[in-house]
C-alpha cells in the first residue's frame, strides 16, 4: 500500500489560510460575519446621538416607541482635558503606554502567517521547526519547580514575614532564643508544601504521559510502524483505525470507504457525539491556571490585620516603656517576641486539610471516579453562587428518543407505539396483496387512483404514509461491519459485509434524524441501504422496496427544514417530503387548527418537534422543476437566492402527515440535581453552541426553567437602539428566565455591558445559545467583575476548556465525550448529579472545616502572644520572652498539633442532612463562618484566656520564676486540648485519640524538660490543683456561653440535628 502512494510536498496555501481563520476564531472574538453591517449601523447610532443616552434603568416612562431615544436621560460624560491638565491628569499615562505597547510589539512581534511546504511522509525536510504533538497540563519544569512554588508561597503575606523574621534570627543584637525555633517550622511548611505541590505535579504528568504514549500507525516507504502519538510530526501519513481518537489536527487523504466520505465525531471538542461527514478537528489543550481560593484571599487579610495589630503592640510597648536606650532595636525585638500572633502554622495546616477534603472526595462511594485535580481549592465549592454549564454531553446525553406521533386527530405515546406497529404491518400486508391480485401493472392503477375523488383516509393509510415520509426524508445513512478479518482494499471488504439487523447501525450529522429512522425500525419498515442516488426499505414482510432520490435539500440553520425528492421504482411516483421546525412549516402545509396547539403542547415537555409534510408530483411537474432548478444553480449572479426561489415554488399547499416529538434525553438525575441547586441559593446559566429552539427545549425539560416561569426570549439585535428598546422591554418582565443567542449577546456586552449583567443576574435561570468557547469564557469573567461572586463552570468538551479556565472552580466532566475538560479542570465526575453532593456535601464542609481550623491556628497564636505582652508589662516591659527553645516547637507541634488538625474530621450535620436540607447551603455563601466579626470574637476569647493563664500564674506562682512557666504553659495545653473540644460540633474517633494522643506527649515530655521546669515542684498536688484552677477559669465561661447560645438561639443546623 505504501508503494501505491506517491511522495511530493504539497503546498498548502490553503491550509495556511483556514489555519488563520482558526487562529483567528479561538484565539479572539475575530471579525463575525455582520462586522459591515455593525459598522453602518454604528454610523446610525452615532447620528441618533445614542452615546450619550444610556440605558433606562428606573420603572417609569417604558414606552416601546421611537420616542424612547428622545426621553432618555443624558449619561455623564467626562470631557477630555486639554492642554497641561491634559498631560497632568491623563497624559504621562497615555505616553507611558503607548511607549510600553511599541516595546512590546517590538520585542514581541508576531509571526507573519504565510503558505508553507510540507513534505507528505517525510516530515524531516521540513525546513520550519514545529512544536510537539504532546499534551502537557503540567504547571512546572525540572528548572522551574522550586522558582515556582517558592514565589507561590512567598507571594502570601504570611509566609513572607517568617521568612524575615527567621533571617532577623542572624542578626546577633536581635536573636531572641535557638534558630531552630523559627527555621525548623518555616522548613517543615515549605518542605510539606513541596510534597504536595510534587504530588500533583507528578499526577499530571503521568496522565499527561498515558495520552502522549497512545500509539498509531504511521505509514512510511518500509510500510506500517508504530509511533506515540507526542512523536507525530507535520507531515506524517497516519492511520487512524476505526474507533481511534483522532491524535492531532489532520487532512483525511484516504478512507475506506469508496466513495471516500468519513465519519468522524467531535465529542472531544464539543460533547457531540452524533456523526459528521468530513469534519476537521482541531483540538488545543491550554495550561491550567494555578487557583487560589476565596479562604485563601480571606485569611490573606486577616493576616495583615494581625502584623498591624503586631506592630501596634510592639509600639505601645516601647512606648511605655519611655524610648529609653536603643529604642528601635526594643521596638525589633518586641515585633519578634509578638511574632506568634501570626501563626506560622497557618499554611501547613490549611494545607494538609485541603489534600485530606480532596482525598475524602475521591474516596467517597457515592461519586465514585471522582478525581481532584487541583488540591489547592476544595473550599470553593461551598462558596458558590453561580454554575455555568454546558448542555450536550453535560445535562444530556445527546441521545435521542423518539416520544410522541401526532397525526392532528390522534395521539401516540411510548405505551401505544405497537398500535402503530399494528397499522404498519397490516397496511403492508395489504398492498402487498393487492399488488398480487393485480398483474395489469402498477402505472394504470396509479392513473386511476390520481383520477379518484378526493376521500377521508383512514387512520392505518395516515399512520403509513407518516411513517413512510419519515423514514424517507432524511441524511442518514446505515453502516454495517465487517467481517472479522477482513481490512483490506475496499471492494473485498464491501463484498463481505453483514447486512443482518444485528449488524446495523446509523449515521448521520444529527442525532434526531438517527432516532427518527431507528423508531421507523422498531415500528417495522426499515432503512437497510443509502447511497447518493437510491434508498431501500424493508417492510415488515421482509419485501425490499427502492427508492431513487431524485433531488436532496439539506437542512440550514435559515431555512430550519429539509426536503428529498424521490422516486418510487415499483410505481414511479414522484413524492416531495419536507419536515422542518414549526416556524418554517406553519406557512408551508395546507390550512389546520391543531398544529400550533400541539408544537406548544410538546414543547412545554421538553420535546423537540418536526413537521412533515408531502407534496405528490406529476412527471411533468418534476421536469418543470428540474430544468428550472438546474438553471438556478448555474446563474452567476444571486444563485443561492435564484436556487431557494425555485425551491419554494415547491413548497405550497403542502399535504401535513403528522408531527413528530423527539426528547434529548438527560442524564441520570438532571433534574432533581438542578432543583437542589436552586434551592441551595444557586443561580444556574446553561452556555451552549446549540440553537435557540434547542437549547429551549432542554431548558424546559430539564427544569431548569420551572414550569411556572415565563421565558423571555431576547429578540436579534444588530444595533444599538435595537438592544436598548429589548432591554427596556426585558426589564417590564419579572421572575422570567432569559434566552438570548450569542450574536445578541455580543451586541448588548458592547454597548450596555453593567446594565445587562444587572439584569441578567436577577434572572432565576439564563440560557445562553450558539455561544463559542470566547464568550463562554467571556460571561465567567463578566459575571466575576460585576458582581464578586464565585462562579464554577462545568463541562465535558474541549469547547468548554476556557470556562472552566476562567471560572473560581472548574469541574469537568469524564465520560464517553472524552477527557479534554476533566484534564484542565480543578475536578473530574463521571457524572452531572455527582456535582450536588460534591457541593452540598464536600463543599460544605470544606469550607467550614477550613474556617474553623484557620481561626483556631490563629487563636493558638494569639494566645501566647497575649501571655507574652502581660508577661513583659509586669516585669517592666522588659523585652525577654517567656518560653524558649523546644516549649515554643512543643507548642506549636506535637502538643496541640494532633487535636487541632483533627478539625478536618468535624461536621455540623451528617451528609444525608446535607442532601435532604440544601437550604443550609445558602448561608455559606455570605462568608459568616470566616469573617471580621468571627476573626473579633476569637480574638477577645485570646486575650480573656490568655490574660487568666498568665495573671494566675503570676498570682499563684511560688519564690522562683520557673514555676510561673510551669504553671502557665501546663494550663496552657489544657487550655488548648479543651478549646478544642469547644470547637467540635460531632465526635469521631480520631480526635479523642488525637486529645489523649497530644496530653500523653506532653506528660510523658515533663520527665525531659529539667532545663524548664522543676521535676519536683510538677509533681505535687499543690501545682496540679494551681493548674487546675487557672484552666477552670479560663475554659468554663466559655462553656457556659456556648450553651447559652445554642440553647436561645440556635444555628439553623443545630434545628435540623435535633
Amino acid at each position: 500500500m505504501a508503494d501505491q502512494i506517491p511522495l511530493y510536498p504539497v503546498r498548502s496555501a490553503a491550509a495556511a489560510a483556514a489555519n488563520r481563520k482558526r487562529a483567528a476564531y479561538y484565539s479572539a472574538a475575530g471579525p463575525r460575519p455582520g462586522a459591515d453591517r455593525h459598522s453602518r449601523y454604528q454610523l446610525e447610532d452615532e447620528s441618533a446621538h445614542l452615546d450619550e443616552m444610556p440605558l433606562m434603568m428606573s420603572e417609569e416612562g417604558f414606552e416601546n416607541e421611537e420616542s424612547d431615544y428622545h426621553t432618555l436621560p443624558r449619561a455623564r460624560i467626562m470631557q477630555r482635558k486639554r492642554g497641561l491638565e491634559w498631560f497632568v491628569c491623563d497624559g504621562w499615562k497615555f505616553l507611558c503606554t503607548s511607549c510600553c505597547g511599541w516595546l512590546i510589539n517590538i520585542c514581541r512581534r508576531k509571526k507573519e502567517l504565510k503558505a508553507r511546504t510540507v513534505w507528505l511522509g517525510c516530515p524531516e525536510k521540513c525546513e520550519e521547526k514545529h512544536p510537539r504533538n504532546s499534551i502537557k497540563n503540567q504547571k512546572y519544569n525540572v528548572f522551574t519547580f522550586i522558582p515556582g512554588v517558592l514565589y507561590e508561597q512567598f507571594k502570601f503575606f504570611l509566609n513572607l514575614y517568617f521568612l524575615v523574621i527567621s533571617c532577623s534570627q542572624f542578626v546577633p543584637a536581635l536573636k531572641i532564643g535557638y534558630l531552630y525555633t523559627y527555621w525548623a517550622p518555616l522548613g517543615f511548611v515549605l518542605a510539606v508544601t513541596m510534597t504536595r505541590e510534587a504530588i500533583d505535579e507528578f499526577r499530571r504528568f503521568q496522565r499527561d504521559k498515558e495520552v502522549n504514549s497512545q500509539l498509531y500507525s504511521k505509514l512510511t516507504v518500509r510500510g506500517k510502524v508504530q509511533v506515540k502519538s507526542s512523536d507525530i510530526q507535520v507531515g506524517d501519513l497516519i492511520i487512524v483505525e476505526k474507533n481511534q481518537r483522532i491524535p492531532s489536527d489532520m487532512v483525511f487523504l484516504r478512507t475506506s470507504e469508496k466513495a471516500g466520505s468519513c465519519f468522524i465525531r467531535t465529542d472531544q471538542l464539543d460533547g457531540e457525539t452524533d456523526w459528521k461527514l468530513k469534519v476537521a478537528v482541531s483540538c488545543t489543550q491550554q495550561l491550567p491556571a494555578l487557583g487560589v481560593g476565596l479562604l485563601d484571599l480571606e485569611l490573606n487579610r486577616l493576616t495583615k490585620a494581625l502584623f498591624l495589630a503586631l506592630v501596634a503592640l510592639s509600639i505601645v510597648m516601647v512606648t511605655l516603656q519611655g524610648f529609653v536606650g536603643p529604642w528601635y532595636r526594643n521596638l525589633f525585638r518586641f515585633l519578634l517576641l509578638f511574632s506568634y500572633i501570626i501563626p506560622i502554622s497557618l499554611r501547613v495546616n490549611l494545607d494538609m486539610g485541603k489534600a485530606v477534603y480532596g482525598w475524602m472526595m475521591m474516596k467517597d462511594e457515592n461519586i465514585p471516579g471522582t478525581v481532584v485535580r487541583t488540591s489547592t481549592i476544595p473550599e470553593e465549592l461551598g462558596r458558590l453562587v453561580y454554575l455555568l454549564t454546558d448542555k450536550t454531553g453535560t445535562l444530556t446525553q445527546n441521545e435521542m428518543i423518539f416520544k410522541r406521533l401526532h397525526l392532528g386527530t390522534v395521539s401516540y405515546g411510548a405505551d401505544t407505539m405497537d398500535e402503530i406497529q399494528s397499522h404498519v404491518r397490516d397496511s403492508y400486508s395489504q398492498m402487498q396483496s393487492q399488488a398480487g391480485g393485480n398483474n395489469t401493472g402498477s402505472t394504470p392503477l396509479r392513473k386511476a387512483q390520481s383520477s379518484a375523488p378526493k376521500v377521508r383516509k383512514s387512520v392505518s393509510s395516515r399512520i403509513h404514509e407518516a411513517v413512510k415520509a419519515i423514514v424517507l426524508c432524511h441524511n442518514v445513512t446505515p453502516v454495517y461491519e465487517s467481517r472479522a478479518g477482513v481490512t483490506e482494499e475496499t471492494e473485498f471488504a464491501e463484498a463481505d459485509q453483514d447486512f443482518s439487523d444485528e449488524n446495523r447501525t446509523y449515521q448521520a450529522s444529527s442525532p434526531d434524524e438517527v432516532a427518527l429512522v431507528q423508531w421507523t425500525e422498531s415500528v417495522g419498515l426499515t432503512l437497510v441501504s443509502r447511497d447518493l442516488t437510491s434508498m431501500q426499505l424493508k417492510t415488515p414482510s421482509g419485501q425490499v422496496l427502492s427508492f431513487c432520490i431524485l433531488q436532496l435539500f439539506p437542512f440550514t440553520s435559515e431555512s430550519k427544514r429539509m426536503g428529498v425528492i424521490v422516486r418510487d421504482e415499483s410505481t414511479a411516483e414522484i413524492t416531495f417530503y419536507m419536515k422542518g421546525a414549526d416556524v418554517a412549516m406553519s406557512p408551508i402545509v395546507q390550512y389546520n387548527d391543531w398544529l400550533e396547539e400541539e408544537c406548544g403542547n410538546m414543547a412545554r415537555e421538553g420535546l423537540r418537534t418536526l413537521v412533515v409534510a408531502k407534496k405528490a408530483l406529476t412527471e411533468e411537474q418534476y421536469q418543470d422543476f428540474e430544468s428550472r432548478y438546474t438553471q438556478a444553480k448555474l446563474s452567476m449572479h444571486d444563485r443561492s437566492l435564484k436556487v431557494a426561489a425555485v425551491v419554494e415554488s415547491l413548497e405550497r399547499e403542502m399535504e401535513l402527515l403528522c408531527l413528530t416529538g423527539v426528547e434529548d434525553q438527560l442524564q441520570a438525575d438532571v433534574r432533581p440535581t438542578l432543583e437542589m441547586l436552586r434551592n441551595a441559593g444557586i443561580k444556574i446559566w446553561m452556555l451552549t453552541g446549540d440553537k435557540l429552539e434547542t437549547a429551549t427545549c432542554i431548558a424546559k425539560s430539564s427544569h431548569l426553567v420551572s414550569r411556572t416561569q415565563d421565558i423571555h426570549i431576547f429578540r436579534q439585535v444588530t444595533s444599538r437602539g435595537e438592544a436598548h428598546l429589548e432591554l427596556n422591554a426585558f426589564r417590564r418582565k419579572h421572575d422570567c428566565a432569559l434566552v438570548i443567542s450569542g450574536d445578541s449577546l455580543e451586541v448588548c456586552l458592547k454597548y450596555y455591558e453593567h446594565e445587562f449583567v444587572e439584569l441578567a443576574c436577577q434572572c432565576p435561570a439564563v440560557v445562553c445559545c450558539r455561544c463559542s468557547p470566547t464568550q463562554k469564557a467571556r460571561i465567567v469573567t463578566l459575571l466575576q467583575q460585576h458582581t464578586g461572586r464565585r462562579t464554577c463552570a462545568i463541562g465535558d468538551g474541549g469547547n468548554d476548556v476556557s470556562m472552566i479556565q476562567a471560572a473560581d472552580c472548574g469541574i469537568g466532566i469524564e465520560g464517553k465525550e472524552g477527557k479534554q475538560a476533566s484534564l484542565a479542570a480543578d475536578f473530574s465526575i463521571t457524572q452531572f448529579r455527582h456535582i450536588g453532593r460534591l457541593l452540598m456535601v464536600h463543599g460544605r464542609n470544606s469550607y467550614k472545616r477550613s474556617a474553623a481550623l484557620g481561626q483556631f491556628v490563629m487563636h493558638r497564636g494569639l494566645i501566647i502572644s497575649t501571655m507574652q505582652a502581660v508577661f513583659s508589662s509586669v516585669f517592666y516591659f522588659a523585652s525577654v520572652p517567656l518560653y524558649q527553645g523546644f516549649l515554643m516547637v512543643g507548642y506549636a507541634t506535637i502538643y496541640t498539633m494532633f487535636p487541632v488538625f483533627s478539625l478536618v474530621l468535624d461536621q455540623d450535620v451528617k451528609p444525608e442532612m446535607a442532601m435532604l436540607y440544601p437550604e443550609l447551603y445558602k448561608d455559606l455563601t455570605k462568608g459568616r463562618s470566616l469573617s471580621f466579626k468571627t476573626f473579633l470574637i476569637w480574638v477577645l476569647i485570646s486575650i480573656y484566656q490568655g490574660g487568666i493563664l498568665m495573671y494566675g500564674a503570676l498570682v499563684l506562682f511560688e519564690s522562683e520564676f520557673v514555676h510561673v512557666v510551669a504553671i502557665s504553659f501546663t494550663a496552657l495545653i489544657l487550655t488548648e486540648l479543651l478549646m478544642v473540644a469547644l470547637t467540635v460540633r460531632t465526635w469521631h474517633w480520631l480526635m479523642v485519640v488525637a486529645e489523649f494522643l497530644s496530653l500523653g506527649c506532653y506528660v510523658s515530655s515533663l520527665a525531659f524538660l529539667n532545663e524548664y521546669f522543676d521535676v519536683a515542684f510538677i509533681t505535687t498536688v499543690t501545682f496540679l490543683w494551681k493548674v487546675s484552677a487557672i484552666t477552670v477559669v479560663s475554659c468554663l465561661p466559655l462553656y457556659v456561653l456556648k450553651y447559652l447560645r445554642r440553647k436561645l438561639s440556635p444555628p439553623s443546623y443545630c434545628k435540623l440535628a435535633s
